[in-house]
């Protein structure tokens, strides 16, 4: 009786592994273009002067290899007193600088020369708002049961004041992000608050604010395009529910001057920020 089990079994695995199909999965696929993360934040009490850059290239969906850019020559150039500052190549993929000179209402231009082609980009750098205060509370969020924390600055008399906040906990796997402008608040004192639902999760990875959480806040001062540029990465990053937006590919300024088809991924700001650390009680 053992006998017949056993060539049962041997049989139908036999079957099982025949009736086995190879399927390739099509995976859409897109023009390898360089990608440029180039952000020179400015924290506000600081020289500024130390800078990185950083190029890769885009890759397969499936591919595991390295991307980091070697062999290009990047530049930033002060538009308004003509400084040029040189990134040096650190052979990883990073291009950094100490000699970053950064100016206030200045405009500044990127060109990166890459595999024979030229990019450009250009933004320009404003000064932003003190921290007047950092507190928390629970009656001004959408649950009152729930911490938010409060940033409280003033907000300059000139109109056109873009900001971009930054919110980062060790335990979190990503950043959140919130931006906004001075349209409804334009040379005010501002009380800015910041609040984690469970709902903002699906996945329940994001956790409410909780006491002994520490919450590193960054509030960058920034241009019109960069803002709505930056809004719309950060309405994508929301997902794509039945009432949030449909993804589109989202370019940044990196213009190709050699070859305008092949634009770069990415974007490249100057912006001056305050940083504040905070403990939740």
């Amino acid at each position: 009786m053992k006998n017949y089990i056993k060539l049962f079994l041997v049989v139908f695995s036999i079957i099982i592994i025949s009736c086995e199909d190879v399927i390739d999965v099509e995976v859409q696929t897109d023009t390898i273009r360089l990608v440029v993360e180039a952000s020179l934040d400015w924290e506000k009490g600081t020289t500024g002067n130390e800078q990185c850059i950083t190029l890769r290239t885009s890759t397969p969906f499936f591919d595991t290899q390295s991307t980091d850019v070697v062999g290009a020559e990047v530049t930033v150039t002060n538009d308004v007193n003509g400084e040029v500052y040189l990134f040096t190549d650190q052979n990883d993929g990073t291009y950094t600088t100490t000699t970053f000179n950064p100016q206030l209402e200045a405009s500044y231009t990127l060109e990166i020369i890459y595999d024979g082609q030229t990019y450009t980009a250009n933004d320009t750098m404003n000064p932003v708002a003190d921290i007047i205060d950092v507190f928390q509370d629970t009656e001004d969020g959408f649950d009152d049961e729930t911490i938010e924390l409060h940033i409280v600055f003033n907000d300059f008399e000139a109109e056109g004041d873009n900001y971009f906040f930054k919110y980062e906990r060790p335990q979190d796997l990503l950043p959140i992000l919130e931006s906004g402008d001075d349209d409804f608040i334009n040379g005010n004192e501002v009380d800015w608050w910041f609040e984690i639902n469970e709902d903002d999760d699906e996945e329940g990875e994001i956790k409410p604010l909780a006491p002994g959480d520490v919450v590193t806040i960054n509030m960058h001062s920034i241009s019109r395009p960069y803002y709505n540029y930056i809004d719309i990465v950060i309405d994508q990053l929301g997902g794509v529910g039945l009432f949030e937006s449909t993804p589109v590919a989202i370019k940044g300024n990196c213009i190709n001057t050699t070859n305008p088809d092949n634009y770069a991924h990415g974007y490249f700001r100057v912006t001056q920020k305050n940083t504040v650390i905070y403990t939740v009680e």
